[in-house]
């Protein structure tokens, strides 16, 4: 899950939240978006909740908690058997919630910074030095050389600002490049989860799982802003057409994501078309130019067709 968010000088409606700076104060409409993410890149937008005041002058503001309540009990109600974890970065108030996680049937892998829970992040240090048999090796691999190395520690206390009693798990991935004629490149990632890590599955929660939220912001956020979407552009000051069309955007993203990773796609394009935008661009140009005759028309509504996707 991540936010998006709309930025105006002057309020446009009464449903803006504000935020004063040195005397300034900016009107904005941020968006708490769940994404699936997949391993082969897509990031699709599963569900969307907007985070918006009830009116003008609200005894206290709407924000991005109040959201994610509101989002996670309609993911919920809408897939309530599907298996889900989410990825998240580590909050002010991410044990709030995280306590969903536990009713819901969900797990989670929470990015951990070095700053992060430092009494988390000295237990992980401590325990981990005395359990060698908690790591796992992958030796280099790939052009640039890639190595990891794991190391995990299960049953972390932790006891937050509230008095409130957790029991986590810390991973840790150390990542190291090698390139030709250039010096080694250590990465470190460290996550906290509420999964039982074991040998055999700490590769797959940190490659799998914990690495995937970046796609959320580049193969997500960061392409329906700058791919040719303009997710950053106000479409409309009216309140209601404004979120037509950010979820027409979101539309419109899964379908060319889902239509870039067509087999028959990448059979026409073993190179790809470079971007998003050029796709958009060709399919354009195919709309313009391209004319089906009544019988290939025919064709199209009365055989059976399978589609499939090119993942690799």
């Amino acid at each position: 899950m991540a936010p998006a968010s709309l930025t105006y000088p002057e309020r446009h409606c009464p449903e803006c939240l504000t935020r004063t700076q040195h005397g300034q104060t900016t009107y904005y409409h941020p968006v708490l978006e769940a994404k699936l993410v997949t391993a082969c890149g897509w990031a699709f937008s599963l569900m969307t909740e907007f985070i918006e005041n009830p009116g003008a002058h609200p005894t206290k503001q709407d924000c991005e908690l109040k959201a994610f309540y509101r989002l996670a009990a309609r993911l919920k109600a809408r897939f309530p058997r599907l298996p889900i974890c989410l990825l998240l970065q580590i909050a002010h108030l991410i044990f709030q919630l995280l306590e969903l996680c536990t009713p819901y049937g969900w797990k989670y892998l929470v990015t951990l910074q070095e700053g992060d829970l430092p009494s988390v992040q000295e237990e992980f240090r401590d325990r981990a030095a005395l359990m060698p048999d908690h790591q796992v090796h992958l030796p280099p691999s790939g052009p640039v050389k890639l190595q990891q190395d794991f190391g995990w520690v299960n049953d972390i206390a932790y006891v937050d600002s509230q008095y409130r009693e957790h029991t986590v798990a810390v991973l840790e991935c150390l990542e190291t490049t090698q390139a030709p004629k250039a010096e080694p490149h250590p990465t470190r990632f460290k996550w906290i989860t509420n999964f039982a890590i074991t040998a055999q599955t700490a590769p797959t929660l940190a490659n799998q799982g914990g690495r995937l939220r970046w796609k959320m912001e580049n193969e997500g956020f960061k392409v329906q802003k700058n791919g040719g979407y303009a997710l950053e552009h106000p479409y409309s000051t009216h309140p209601i057409a404004s979120k037509v069309f950010y979820l027409l955007l979101q539309i419109a993203h899964l379908i060319f994501q889902l239509l870039e990773a067509r087999h028959l796609f990448r059979t026409a394009f073993p190179a790809g078309v470079g971007s998003a935008r050029n796709l958009a661009h060709r399919l354009l140009e195919a709309w313009r130019n391209l004319r089906l005759s009544l019988l290939a028309l025919r064709a199209l509504f009365t055989q059976q067709r399978q589609i499939r996707f090119d993942t690799s």
